[in-house]
């Protein structure tokens, strides 16, 4: 089976005014999407959430910046590492992916020849 990045942009500000209640939405949507992938034939490898681009920290050769490098609407918020057959499962699990503020890119992790 393939590696898989799942990665997950979402527009902050919706996480920054969300009730008790849409976290606990989120965060239900989330367990069901680990259920999910297995019953899609995959397997969840890891994943995290990320704190929010203010806590970023750039860096560009020697040049050490606050924040994020580039301002966008959607930021990268967290990400789950799968493992699925091919592509197509990858994508078809991807679609599953909770982003209530945004969406997903599903990304082939690259393979090096050993040795």
């Amino acid at each position: 089976m393939a590696q898989y990045l799942i990665l997950i942009y979402e527009d902050e500000a919706g996480y920054a005014s969300a009730t008790p209640d849409v976290w606990e939405q989120v965060h239900q949507a989330h367990n069901r999407f680990a259920e999910q992938i297995a019953e899609r034939g995959g397997k969840l490898v890891g994943g995290n959430a990320l704190q929010p681009t203010s806590a970023a920290t750039t860096v560009r050769d020697d040049v050490v910046t606050d924040g994020p490098f580039v301002e966008t609407k959607e930021a990268l918020g967290g990400y789950y590492l799968i493992e699925a057959a091919d592509l197509d499962q990858a994508l078809a699990i991807g679609k599953l992916c909770p982003a209530r503020f945004g969406g997903v890119e599903v990304r082939p992790v690259m393979e090096f020849p050993a040795g």
